[in-house]
């Protein structure tokens, strides 16, 4: 028994430093040592192993839990980035926005836009738009790029291309809207896609098989995770040049953790964070909890509702639906 415990003390001083090595991306950017990126990916494992140990040691009458429990206090706003129980605001909100991964429309061009209809929101964030010129009900389409557009209530002020495709596969603009007598800057984000098909990241239990998939996927990540470290560069330059509170939205093909959360996310705030109840996942294709699709704003700006929309599987995304309160 002492030798299963030894084994186990060392799993878990082992999971709490690869914990660590998560926490370091807000330190580390992806050029210098990409593998702190890469654990993100895996949190939600990390960390589900990590309290289970812990209850372990509890059941075990060991001291050490308390030990393990006070450490895990590091991974408490990390684990609400993915996770949360906020309470409900008793704020009446007056903005309404949807941001949604499309999918080229692939899984229906006419249910996404009957859904998209019924929420009756004052600004839509599409990404991987598919050029499908939707009709949605009292919104105007404000189109300049491919793969992200914006459809809005709300007069236009000024619009940029932030031209992130020139070098990569990605895409992002921002637009300036008046609303309410009052200028606010959005920028719409598609951030560089790995590709992963299911039966790339699905393994079989053929050992050599499988280390051939977990391998290529390797290869295929650490490129990307460096690629979008120039393109969260441009788009932080615009955020901390904007004259405008801002809201930054979209799909970041980046989990909660991940440098470029860190990235984005230093002085704005995490509606999800903020407001959001139960799991932050966005992504349902691959049956693993990913987070990826956010939306970010200004500290002056306050959220009501965040809410990731399980009910409609209209894109291999859930829709994002937020609201908030932005008249004085």
């Amino acid at each position: 028994m002492k030798v299963f415990r030894l084994i186990f003390l060392i799993l878990h001083v082992g999971i709490f430093i690869l914990l660590l090595g998560v926490l370091m991306n807000s330190f580390v950017p992806p050029k210098v040592f990409p593998w702190f990126n890469l654990l993100s990916l895996g949190f939600p494992v990390l960390i589900s192993a990590y309290i289970f140990l812990i209850f372990f040691w509890i059941v075990s009458w060991k001291k050490r839990a308390f030990v393990f429990l006070l450490l895990g206090l590091l991974f408490f706003k990390p684990v609400v980035r993915w996770v949360n129980f906020s309470s409900k605001k008793e704020v009446e909100s007056d903005l309404k926005i949807v941001s949604l991964n499309t999918k080229g429309g692939k899984l229906g061009v006419d249910e996404i836009q009957d859904y998209i209809n019924r929420q009756n929101a004052d600004l839509i964030f599409l990404q991987e738009d598919g050029e499908v010129d939707y009709q949605f009900n009292g919104l105007k389409k404000e189109k300049k790029i491919s793969i992200v557009s914006l459809y809005s209530k709300f007069r236009v002020i000024d619009y940029k291309d932030l031209q992130l495709y020139q070098n990569f596969n990605a895409f992002a603009d921002r637009t300036d809207i008046e609303i309410k007598g009052k200028t606010y800057r959005f920028i719409n984000i598609y951030l560089q896609p790995f590709k992963f098909e299911k039966n790339m990241v699905k393994l079989n239990g053929n050992s050599e098989d499988d280390e051939v998939k977990v391998k290529n996927i390797v290869k295929r990540l650490i490129p990307n995770f460096k690629d979008h470290q120039d393109q969260i560069e441009i788009i932080k330059k615009e955020i901390d040049n904007s004259p405008y509170p801002v809201f930054v939205i979209g799909d970041f093909n980046a989990v909660p953790n991940s440098y470029e959360y860190y990235k984005v996310s230093e002085d704005l705030k995490d509606t999800f964070v903020e407001v959001g109840r139960g799991s932050g996942t966005s992504f349902h294709d691959f049956k693993f909890p990913l987070r990826i699709d956010y939306v970010f704003t200004s500290k002056s700006i306050q959220p009501v509702s965040y809410k990731v929309d399980r009910n409609v599987q209209i894109s291999d995304h859930f829709p994002v639906i937020t609201t908030f309160k932005i008249a004085d």
